[in-house]
């Protein structure tokens, strides 16, 4: 193997680590992708989840340079086709693969600077689009990688893809709301008007994630065969999510993380290989 196609597989290495590091779950739906799916969806996370570090962890450090070096180390990627940032070497190599649209990253990084300046949104349409930014473009990079220069499939599966995107944020925003609200001061959901949270408000917010749900489920079988079953993991295991919260009281919800069990995960795994064998997807 030649050195720079060490180096590349190194890069993806790294991106893996990363993925696996902060979602075992993501990591499971993914490995049900082919080899090079997989290092194009790691190498996409790895990406994604840096920048979301920078504006929500790093919180003794300068943010907004962090952000700004990291935007302009990746576009010095791009340009000169390697980096020293293993993470930012593989995404490079992933979007000039699957030409991958420079507008899905520029809305993401507009989002996750956002995260810097504004901490409420009080309108639907302020909250689309930094949804639209830190979401369902991400999930148009996965469809950019699954449909591979397929143009017309691409665009046929767009409004799915971002519908699932935003349902995938939105619980993880309801997930992680007491993290939210308590150390990073932000409030994401209009519904909550000056801070209250409550089983009404709740409701609402789920009613509008399983139509985004609902909306997002048509598109999964129109996905390319190698492409459907991880997809398919991913999805219930955030409908799983959804169905806890739901029955969860919005007062515990401010002092715990639902999460799913590793049993549960595994029987979702199960129900979706087995429909994935029966050919339902």
């Amino acid at each position: 193997m030649e050195s720079k196609n060490l180096y590349d597989e190194v890069s993806f290495k790294v991106s893996k680590v990363i993925t696996q590091s902060y979602s075992t779950s993501f990591s499971i739906a993914v490995s049900f992708l082919d080899n090079e799916m997989q290092k194009a969806i790691y190498s996409i996370y790895s990406f994604v989840r840096s920048a979301d570090e920078i504006v929500d962890t790093f919180l003794e450090h300068d943010k907004k340079t962090l952000l700004d070096k990291f935007e302009a180390d990746y576009y010095d990627a791009l340009k000169n086709g390697i980096s020293l940032n293993l993470v930012l070497h593989s995404f490079q190599l992933t979007v000039q693969k699957y030409r991958i649209p420079d507008e899905l990253i520029q809305s993401f990084l507009s989002s996750m600077r956002s995260d810097l300046v504004k901490s409420t949104y009080s309108s639907k349409s302020e909250i689309d689009t930094y949804i639209y930014g830190s979401a369902d473009v991400v999930g148009l990079m996965c469809l950019a990688v699954f449909t591979n220069g397929n143009s017309s499939m691409y665009d046929s599966l767009k409004k799915p893809a971002m519908k699932l995107g935003s349902a995938f944020q939105k619980v993880n925003f309801l997930r992680d709301l007491r993290n939210d609200t308590e150390s990073l001061e932000r409030q994401y959901f209009p519904e909550m008007g000056g801070g209250e949270f409550n089983d009404k408000i709740k409701n609402e917010i789920i009613t509008d994630i399983e139509r985004d749900f609902s909306s997002a489920r048509t598109g999964i079988s129109a996905l390319p065969e190698n492409a459907k079953l991880a997809v398919l993991i991913a999805f219930y295991y955030y409908q799983r999510l959804v169905r806890k919260i739901k029955y969860t009281p919005a007062s515990k919800l401010m002092t715990t993380r639902i999460s799913v069990s590793g049993t549960r995960k595994m029987v979702l795994l199960a129900k979706a290989l087995i429909i994935d064998k029966l050919g339902m997807i």
